[in-house]
Formats: structure tokens, C-alpha cells, sequence
């Protein structure tokens, strides 16, 4: 690629149970709802938001691709891949109200 220009954003999947995700979005609005949140992290935050509702019609609308890795992990059927960048992720451990289990969860590659 020709320096100065960015690359292109990967995104990796964190398989994450709806009570998982549910507390990933109710950290995630509680920061957005927090003036002293950097705006930058705030658009981070949002793509987050925008991210849990995507997984879930992805999953509506192509259900075997993750049916597919749950058969094969075992995962119960409410896990879904929730696909994060780099700065998504990295806005949402910065919030201090993130449940330890769920960072935990977040913070293995690919989870």
C-alpha cells in the first residue's frame, strides 16, 4: 500500500452470549451518556452499538454460518460473533464500568 494511507480495518469476532451482550451495550450507553468521554471514543462506542444490533440481524438473516461454530464448540444457541476493530475495542476496555467477566471475554483474541 502507499504510505500515508490507511489500511484496511480488521475485524475480530468475540462470540459473546446475549446477557454478554447486553452488558456490552448497557456499559456502552452509560459511557455515551458521560459528557467527559473523548468524542473520538464516543464514535468508537457507537459503531459498538451498532455492531450488537448488526450481529443479531446477521445472524436473523444467515443463521448457519454461526450455527456452524456453536455445533462445533458446543456454545449454547443465544452466541453470536460479535466483530469488533481494534478501536472499538480498545474505546470499550477503556470504560471502567465493564463487568471483569466480560473483559475477560474481550480480552482473548478472536473470543
Amino acid at each position: 500500500m502507499p504510505t500515508g494511507e490507511a489500511g484496511v480495518q480488521v475485524l475480530v469476532p468475540h462470540w459473546l452470549a446475549s446477557p454478554e451482550r447486553v452488558q456490552l451495550a448497557t456499559a456502552v450507553r452509560a459511557a455515551l451518556g458521560n459528557p467527559a468521554v473523548h468524542p473520538v471514543a464516543a464514535l468508537h462506542l457507537e459503531d459498538v452499538l451498532t455492531e450488537l444490533h448488526v450481529a443479531a440481524a446477521r445472524d436473523a438473516v444467515w443463521p448457519a454460518s454461526a450455527a456452524r461454530v456453536r455445533l462445533a464448540t458446543g456454545w449454547d444457541a443465544d452466541v453470536l460473533p460479535v466483530r469488533l476493530s481494534v478501536a472499538e475495542l480498545t474505546a470499550v476496555l477503556a470504560l471502567c464500568a465493564l463487568p471483569h467477566g466480560l473483559r475477560d471475554r474481550l480480552c482473548v483474541a478472536g473470543a
